[in-house]
């Protein structure tokens, strides 16, 4: 090495090693899939039993090892094939794991999938439906305050066509 490169950190990321910023956050994100997959910890595979169960739900090949291995971030260089394998199996498109877009995009959408496993929150949303505006915009309000009196974190609302806050903007606590 020469004098003036003896940085073992980010900067940009402090206590993460220097990497090709590709690759930077694999292991994060591999390891937000798992999590999502399996949500509680006492019931997800060893990393041995989700490669097998990889290998059986896609036909890719991957050790248990080697997967274990990326979702550390011991080993960086996944192949292209592994890359695509991982994509099918957890099924997110490959660019999950290259594009800091498509992985917020992502996450936003297994944050309502893992949000929607809970049936009382999927009766909440189906009774919600064809509620006025108004309606909604109250029951946002007290959602948010039921949230703030449990010491829970705020939650970012959604946006587009039909999403919170396009009614009357009420329930915008901001970022």
């Amino acid at each position: 090495m020469d004098g003036g490169e003896q940085t073992t950190t980010d900067p940009a990321e402090p206590g993460r090693a220097p990497g090709r910023p590709l690759l930077r956050k694999f292991d994060q994100r591999l390891k937000e899939l798992i999590s999502a997959l399996y949500p509680d910890e006492r019931k997800r595979p060893g990393y041995a039993r989700l490669a097998a169960e990889i290998r059986d739900a896609t036909g890719g090949a991957i050790s248990g090892t080697y997967l274990w291995e990326l979702a550390t971030g011991k080993k960086r260089n996944v192949t292209l094939e592994q890359l695509d394998v991982l994509a099918e199996f957890f099924g997110v498109p490959p660019e999950f794991f290259l594009n800091e877009e498509v992985a917020e995009r992502v996450n936003a959408q297994l944050k309502l999938a893992t949000a929607l496993r809970d049936a009382r929150v999927r009766n909440l949303a189906l009774r919600a439906d064809g509620l006025s505006p108004a309606s909604l915009d109250a029951l946002l309000s007290m959602v948010n305050e039921a949230r703030k009196l449990q010491q829970l974190s705020a939650v970012e609302d959604c946006e587009g066509p039909g999403g919170v806050g396009s009614a009357t903007g009420a329930g915008d606590d901001g970022p």
